[in-house]
């Protein structure tokens, strides 16, 4: 089984913990959205003056709240 771990706030956590979590724009739980492909938002092309609004990231829905966070906070374990 895939562990899908994300650190939120400073902490990580396992997002397969909460059952009601999900990942993505299509509100996948975090192990489908890791099965089918894990899409995040990443822009092919940036203006000139880069954005925080144009920066790659996913969103998910952990323990009933919404965080907005870039895929490097994201790790996948075997457990």
């Amino acid at each position: 089984m895939k562990l899908i771990y994300a650190c939120l706030l400073g902490n990580w956590v396992c997002l397969n913990d909460d059952e009601n979590c999900t990942i993505g724009d299509n509100n996948q739980s975090p192990s489908v959205w890791y099965e089918e492909s894990a899409p995040v938002y990443a822009p092919l092309k940036r203006t000139a003056a880069d954005s925080y609004y144009q920066l790659n990231y996913v969103n998910l829905v952990y323990r009933g709240v919404h965080y907005r966070i870039n895929p490097v906070f994201i790790q996948v374990t075997e457990g």
